[in-house]
């Protein structure tokens, strides 16, 4: 299992619209991946340098590898709706 977070910098002109990203974009993320991914969420961020951090619990990184090779391009393309901001990826293995 691994966790998958997309971090959003924040910056003096950045712009994240929450609704958009929790209603629209990470179902859509979920949906692409199936029953792949296990969990997911978002948190808006009060303090530090981010101004929100998407997650998503995924079985395995050949999954989200391949949802990304299918859906990748509908995914980053959807970015614009809701920030102006470019994300970071990190991606690790979950330990118990």
């Amino acid at each position: 299992m691994i966790s998958v977070h997309i971090l959003y910098p924040k910056t003096d002109d950045s712009t994240f619209n929450m609704d958009y990203y929790t209603a629209t974009h990470m179902p859509m993320v979920a949906s692409a991946l199936g029953d792949a991914c296990t969990a997911w969420g978002a948190t808006a961020v009060t303090t530090g340098p981010f101004e929100a951090i998407g997650w998503c619990h995924v079985e395995s990184e050949d999954a989200w590898n391949a949802c990304l090779a299918e859906h990748g391009g509908d995914i980053l393309g959807d970015i614009p709706n809701y920030t102006n901001t470019a994300p970071e990826l990190v991606v690790g293995d979950i330990s118990k």
